[in-house]
């Protein structure tokens, strides 16, 4: 087992974009190992507008907690919080582009490929669920507290309604400040979508994005508007 001060290293040495001397992590990632290896190596596989998606997911996520007393605002258990939110669309990106929904492959790449053999198996699991349900309304909101609050917090950034009174304007404003939202709806819609559109098998693909899913809905969407070149119809 590879001692924990030498997982930033192993991940940064895996990365399609390696952090350099110039690249500084942001101030709002927590200190902990796992936490800046978990940063590097997001920051090495996601799209920058993925990333900063991301890292306010996290913002939202760590204020929510914090103003509800939750478990995962505690020095404890920040880092599975953070992890969570950091790596919940990773399964967007070409180093995880597998045959399972994108949401599956991204809680594989948190917990097997990465906090398995740091932290406790009930700990990893949790994690797990909460970035596998993080696109399942009204059953991510209740299977575990880890799980809503990163489903709220990713709602809160996609503006949505229902979730905006676990937030503020001020807040939302301030948050965008720090990381700008940069197209996020069209990238990581386009990023979900194409995955799947570059599968040649029709059952593969099916696997990848199942029909009532919200990647299959998107699919479904672009195929019956292939000409249309902005922000997904479905997103």
């Amino acid at each position: 087992m590879c001692p924990p001060h030498l997982q930033l290293q192993e991940m940064q040495s895996t990365n399609t974009r390696p952090m350099t001397e110039d690249d500084t992590i942001p101030d709002c990632v927590p200190s902990d190992t796992l936490s800046l290896a978990a940063y590097a190596h997001a920051f090495g596989n996601l799209h920058p507008a993925i990333l900063a998606h991301s890292l306010r997911v996290w913002l939202f996520a760590k204020a929510l907690a914090q103003r509800e007393e939750s478990e995962y605002a505690t020095d404890r258990r920040m880092h599975l919080l953070f992890i969570a939110c950091i790596f919940h669309d990773m399964g967007s990106c070409s180093a995880y582009n597998g045959s399972q929904r994108f949401e599956v492959e991204g809680a594989d790449a948190a917990t097997q490929g990465f906090l398995a053999p740091y932290v406790s198996e009930s700990d990893a699991h949790d994690v797990w669920v909460a970035i596998a349900l993080h696109t399942s309304p009204g059953i991510a909101e209740r299977i575990s507290p880890l799980a809503r609050l990163i489903r709220i917090a990713v709602i809160i950034d996609f503006k949505r309604p229902a979730a905006m009174r676990f937030t503020s304007e001020k807040e939302v404003e301030a948050i965008e400040a720090e990381f700008p939202r940069g197209e996020i709806e069209k990238v990581l819609g386009d990023a979900v979508v194409d995955q799947v559109l570059g599968i040649g098998d029709a059952e593969a693909s099916d696997a990848k994005a199942p029909a009532a899913t919200w990647a299959g809905v998107m699919v479904k969407s672009k195929r019956a508007n292939p000409e249309w070149n902005g922000v997904n119809k479905a997103f």
